[in-house]
């Protein structure tokens, strides 16, 4: 069973610790966007190429040994042929 908490008193607000809107962001530092660069091995694009000319008999076989890939392949366009 609980039993009620009595005697509790609130701190002061002090106006100064108030949460403040932050400043605008110069025009300058806004207009610097990160850019990101991927290198691929010769061996990941072979492979990448590899996968394109792939046919849809060899995904369902790769599928069927548990090819991952394969299998969210086959899901994919199932879901879109519907």
């Amino acid at each position: 069973m609980s039993t009620p908490i009595s005697g509790v008193t609130q701190a002061p607000v002090n106006p100064e610790a108030a949460p403040q809107k932050p400043a605008a962001a110069p025009a300058a530092k806004a207009s610097q966007v990160p850019t990101d660069t991927v290198h691929l091995s010769s061996t990941a694009l072979q492979t990448a190429a590899q996968e394109v000319k792939e046919t849809r008999a060899q995904t369902i076989q790769e599928a069927a040994k548990g090819d991952n890939q394969a299998k969210r392949l086959l899901a994919r366009e199932e879901a879109s042929a519907r």
